[in-house]
């Protein structure tokens, strides 16, 4: 056991003591063995809940996931002391310096009264700061681990900004047709490769048009998954009410009861709005 007092409020200070105490000796064995690599999936998950407490509007998890959070970006900050690379005050001195340098509009005699202006200031800066000489340097920056929509998503962003980009949300969903017609050639072709590589343009069609329409594509296949997910619910709730099991029954059986469960849903959700 370690000595600490406990207190009825903690700070940063509190937290980056607690991290220190446990990956000490007479720690917790599980902190200790921890690395870089091995909380990875920690950090995607508790910024995923953070996210999911945004989503639902609620203050209280909110709080608590942005604490989870701040705890990964201590514990890891912790690995890299203990190994002499960098300490927390680094890390802060590093994005307030970012920041600073960022938004000369701010600090600095830089004049930019609208959020494009700010934008396009941003991204001149980044170039600079990380030594991107090129527009295609822009696009390999962004980060490979994102998922794959927004990661998509932002490519065809910053490729938009460097001027190459569908005239207008029309040719964007037109794309969609032209994709998905490669996609069946190939599927008649039977070219396992090109099927998968049609399929990714045609993914990548449809986040190309969701950004024209001023979409977020990983939200709105989100929330299509959501509806997907609440119209199988109906559908298993009226095949067991007639004493079914789904899995006994065709596609063509399942698809009448799927009928009805959108008409329901869709009834549901006029009521709600």
């Amino acid at each position: 056991m370690v000595e600490y007092q406990q207190k009825d409020h903690y700070t940063i200070s509190d937290l980056l003591d607690i991290v220190r105490l446990l990956r000490g000796e007479g720690g917790c064995p599980w902190d200790r063995e921890q690395t870089h690599e091995s909380i990875r999936k920690d950090f995607i998950e508790e910024t995923f809940e953070a996210v999911e407490a945004i989503d639902l509007n609620d203050t209280a998890l909110l709080r608590e996931e942005l604490g989870d959070v701040l705890l990964q970006v201590v514990f890891h900050c912790r690995i890299e002391e203990e190994q002499g690379s960098f300490r927390f005050d680094d890390i802060c001195d590093g994005i307030c310096k970012k920041l600073i340098i960022r938004h000369p509009h701010v600090f600095g005699q830089v004049k930019a009264d609208t959020t494009d202006q700010v934008l396009e200031n941003w991204d001149s800066i980044k170039m600079k700061t990380k030594g991107q000489e090129t527009y295609t340097d822009t696009l390999k920056s962004v980060a490979k681990p994102l998922p794959a929509l927004m990661r998509a998503q932002k490519v065809g962003d910053r490729a938009r900004r460097a001027g190459m980009d569908f005239r207008c949300a029309e040719d964007a969903v037109a794309c969609i047709a032209a994709e998905k017609a490669e996609l069946d050639a190939a599927i008649a072709a039977n070219d396992q490769e090109n099927i998968q590589e049609e399929m990714g343009d045609l993914l990548f069609s449809c986040v190309n048009a969701s950004r024209h329409l001023g979409l977020d594509a990983e939200f709105a296949l989100s929330k299509a998954t959501d509806k997907f997910i609440s119209r199988f619910a109906a559908t298993e709730e009226l095949v067991s009410a007639e004493g079914k099991d789904m899995k006994g029954m065709d596609i063509d059986q399942l698809d009448v009861y799927w009928d009805k469960a959108k008409n329901l849903t869709n009834l549901e959700e006029m009521k709600n709005d």
